[in-house]
């Protein structure tokens, strides 16, 4: 199945809430799974930068915004959400960081399958970092992985977040106390040797829901593997940033990644 990962099956357009981006919601193969996304265009002759965007949270809980994307699509790129599987009409069920990795792996294909897409940055927000940081892994040809508020460590969220518990039980099999090889099995700490591309790191110093010291520990591995990293933290703020702040940030953030393509 695996030859297949990332082939397009479907394309249905969706209406924008930018009049300058196209939306289109495209359904792709992923290890044998019908999973969706969605994929923005801004206008362009030529080609652009591709943006593989990977959403947080898991089912309807940090759902891909077409607001969001949009916003990503009008700083000049052509971007691309999974859904992940199990969601929004997809097959399968999602997992956490588990075996839906593979579908993060995929969309990362669907935009390489694209002749209008040039290099390919990679951004994850929340439970998104540890998804970007596996798909850098995986193609370590990507032009730039940013990290937003991010999951580093998993057996770290377990233990930070008592609300999620429950689900990770559920999702990986047990606690990590019971079973640490699943959680480091998703925890890509410990593989960062093989990304390639410039990581930036943004987290505000706050943040309850992912704590900065997923940020410090994705930082410190990174540096003492002398890999390329930046860290952006935002003393005064939580997992969500101020609207204008965040404007500025996905402003600040898009002119590093096309500052790392390799044109």
């Amino acid at each position: 199945m695996a030859e297949h990962n990332g082939k397009i099956l479907e394309i249905t357009r969706f209406p924008s809430p930018n009049p300058n981006v196209e939306l289109k919601v495209i359904t792709y193969l992923s290890n044998g799974l019908k999973v969706k996304g969605m994929l923005a265009e801004p206008p362009h002759e030529g080609s652009l930068d591709g943006f593989l965007y990977l959403r947080g949270g898991i089912k309807n809980v940090g759902k891909v915004r077409p607001a969001r994307i949009a916003q990503f699509a009008a700083e000049g790129f052509i971007v691309f959400a999974p859904y992940y599987r199990g969601n929004q009409g997809g097959e399968g069920n999602e997992d956490f960081a588990g075996e839906d990795r593979e579908d993060a792996y995929a969309a990362y294909q669907v935009l390489k399958s694209l002749s209008c897409v040039r290099d390919i940055h990679i951004f994850g927000f929340s439970r998104g970092g540890v998804m970007a940081l596996w798909t850098g892994i995986q193609f370590p040809e990507a032009a730039s992985i940013v990290t937003w508020g991010g999951v580093s460590d998993m057996t770290l969220t377990y233990k930070e977040r008592k609300d999620l518990r429950k689900m990770m039980k559920r999702v990986i099999g047990g606690t990590p106390d019971k079973y640490p090889d699943r959680y480091k099995e998703r925890t890509a700490l410990y593989e960062l040797e093989k990304i390639e591309a410039p990581v930036l790191i943004i987290h505000g110093v706050n943040d309850h829901n992912v704590t900065v010291e997923h940020a410090h520990r994705l930082e410190r591995r990174l540096k003492s593997l002398d890999k390329p990293v930046e860290c952006w933290y935002f003393e005064e703020f939580t997992h969500y940033f101020p609207p204008a702040v965040n404007r500025k940030v996905v402003h600040d953030l898009s002119k590093w990644m096309k500052n790392q393509s390799k044109r």
